[in-house]
């Protein structure tokens, strides 16, 4: 059986959810806008548990994989139901990183992302160049970042999304700001845009036509981004997924970017990729290539990934 867990208004998961009832597999579906009202029994061995969902009860010893997208479960104004909810959040999560199922992705190999420069670290020693870095408070060694380079972008070291922006001169008269609060600053990187989104040992491609400096808040700015599927080098392709792999990360997103001297750059890997965004304008199969590898098509990532 297939077990997704997260929030059935998240187009990631509907997605996943859809194509495995399309292809007709044996699935549950634990929302977390429900989870309060779910019963959760742990014996000695807590890989061992049931689960009872909409009157269904489930021995989680027959779940054979797992996609989780573990996001803020929506508000309840009940104490009590708020409660118990987080109980079976905390619970469940702790089970995703120990249970003998495939898991898409464990809570533990995604923190990697937690903090960026540690992750680009991680993305230098798989053979991708990562832009000129800066980590810095000091507004003198910013300035001195940027008189070398030119060009820079600034953006948040955590694994918090934020948008990424080009440092300008209004900016300099705000540079006292960043005082006790540590910015990663980056050299900025001429080229086109690739997501690439790996799914056990397989990639799928998307080239960004877009001038903004984050493609992704383009709209905001009445700059919307044109995607269209991609056909990835093969070297490039192989070391999109060996670097998934090192991570543990069944299931990625991968940013690149190619420059005009033909060079490939990475700045992130994005261990719970939306990559319902990509999917819908692209038409790449990426929800149908993963419920294959939850059913089993796949080279599987083990429990220590």
């Amino acid at each position: 059986m297939i077990l997704f867990f997260g929030r059935t208004d998240d187009p990631p998961l509907t997605r996943a959810i859809s194509a495995a009832r399309d292809a007709d597999l044996r699935h549950l579906v634990i929302d977390q806008a429900r989870t309060a009202r779910y019963d959760l029994v742990v014996g000695t061995d807590a890989l061992d548990a049931q689960v009872t969902v909409e009157g269904m009860r489930v021995p989680l010893g027959d779940v054979s994989a797992v996609y989780a997208r573990p996001l803020e479960p929506p508000a309840d104004g009940d104490p009590a139901a708020r409660a118990r909810a987080a109980a079976f959040q905390e619970w469940f999560v702790g089970w995703l990183d120990t249970t003998p199922a495939v898991v898409v992705s464990r809570p533990r190999a995604m923190e990697s992302n937690s903090s960026k420069p540690y992750q680009a670290q991680l993305i230098g020693r798989s053979g991708f160049a990562v832009p000129e870095t800066l980590v810095s408070d000091d507004p003198d060694e910013i300035l001195a970042f940027r008189a070398r380079y030119g060009r820079i972008v600034y953006k948040s070291v955590s694994g918090v999304r934020s948008i990424v922006r080009e440092f300008t001169d209004a900016d300099e008269s705000r540079l006292a700001l960043v005082r006790g609060l540590p910015t990663q600053f980056q050299a900025h990187v001429p080229g086109q845009d690739v997501r690439v989104h790996v799914v056990g040992e397989d990639t799928y491609a998307a080239v960004v036509d877009c001038d903004a400096i984050d493609y992704r808040y383009a709209d905001q700015g009445g700059r919307p981004a044109r995607l269209a599927p991609y056909d990835l080098p093969p070297d490039t392709a192989r070391r999109c997924a060996e670097l998934a792999a090192s991570l543990g990360l069944p299931l990625a997103g991968i940013d690149l970017r190619r420059t005009p001297d033909g060079a490939w750059v990475c700045f992130e890997v994005n261990p719970m990729p939306a990559y319902s965004y990509y999917e819908a304008h692209t038409g790449l199969p990426i929800s149908s290539a993963l419920v294959a590898y939850l059913d089993g098509r796949r080279a599987a990532v083990s429990v220590g990934g």
